[in-house]
């Protein structure tokens, strides 16, 4: 555990940081219990996201060599009026309410507003901050910066019983049909608030990297043999060794919208579900938008899912 010198040091986040920014994740999840766990393959992703600019966008505080908090802004590759600037960090649970937590939200804010201005100088700027509801003292913070929740959006979990095995046209990811899946998942995703397209370094940053799960990634095609949906599975190996449950976590799960109401989704889910079964996986999980216009919460609901963990999106507009 980090000890409590009065003055912690401060400087931006560097590749370097990887494992001291696991050490902090895993210490914090001791005290916050959100089920995340993270080695530093996990974090280095996060500090080489090509729309992370650390020099500009980040700060952390150390305790001699421990690394005691932290902040990091993902400015978007495109925006539409309003640019929505992620903002995400988090401080020791034993160095917490000393001011550590304050002082990375409005250097956040302040980056978030270098960030945009060199990028989307045109479009109204957000700040956003995406957390689980239950994290002790993070209501309080959030609106003595002058934020408020804009959304909210629900953990649902499902655990791999007894899963029926589904035919259909699906097809599992390939390289030859990741382009394919890009494709999709941005045009499935165009109306959905937030969202905007992945470019392809930032699709090979978050989506096919050490997590992802080819074998239960899967690509729904019609009649025609068009592409109208997909499905991504990712896993955390972290997570894995921390509860001893191995779980799919479905990341995306998108539908044309021309193709919307017509069991894209559910059959996709289903040929998911009895894959990571077929796999030896105990559990899948995904995160659902309560707002989402393709009504997403009653298809997992109707496929087995239950809701568990809620999470606010706190937003400034800066």
């Amino acid at each position: 555990m980090p000890g409590r010198s009065s003055a912690p040091t401060w400087r931006p986040l560097t590749r370097d940081d990887a494992q001291a920014s696991a050490d902090l994740l895993n210490a914090m999840e001791t005290a916050d219990r959100i089920g995340e766990h993270y080695t530093a393959e996990d974090t280095l992703t996060e500090l080489v996201d090509p729309f992370a600019d650390l020099e500009r966008g980040s700060l952390a505080a150390f305790d001699g060599d421990a690394m005691i908090g932290y902040m990091k802004i993902r400015y978007k590759p495109s925006a539409a009026e309003v640019h929505r600037v992620f903002l995400d960090g988090g401080v020791h649970p034993a160095h917490r309410r000393r001011g550590v937590g304050t002082t990375l939200v409005e250097a956040g804010v302040a980056a978030a507003k270098v960030l945009h201005a060199l990028h989307h100088p045109g479009l109204r700027l957000a700040v956003d901050v995406h957390r689980p509801e239950h994290i002790a003292g993070l209501a309080e913070l959030m609106r003595s910066q002058g934020f408020a929740p804009v959304r909210y959006f629900r953990r649902m979990e499902h655990p791999l019983g007894d899963v029926a095995p589904v035919e259909a046209r699906i097809e599992p990811w390939s390289q030859e049909t990741d382009e394919d899946f890009r494709r999709i998942r941005n045009a499935a995703f165009e109306d959905c608030w937030g969202a905007v397209p992945m470019p392809p370094d930032l699709w090979r940053n978050k989506i096919v990297n050490q997590t992802f799960r080819p074998g239960l990634s899967f690509l729904f095609r019609d009649a025609a043999g068009t592409p109208a949906g997909l499905l991504v599975t990712m896993t955390w190996d972290a997570d894995t060794e921390a509860t001893g449950i191995r779980d799919a976590h479905f990341m995306v799960v998108g539908t044309l919208p021309d193709h919307r109401k017509r069991g894209v989704a559910t059959t996709l889910l289903a040929h998911a579900l009895g894959a990571a079964k077929g796999q030896g996986y105990d559990r899948a999980s995904l995160v659902v938008d309560s707002a989402s216009p393709s009504g997403a919460s009653g298809v997992f609901e109707r496929a087995g899912f239950v809701p568990k963990a809620p999470y606010i999106r706190w937003a400034l507009e800066a």
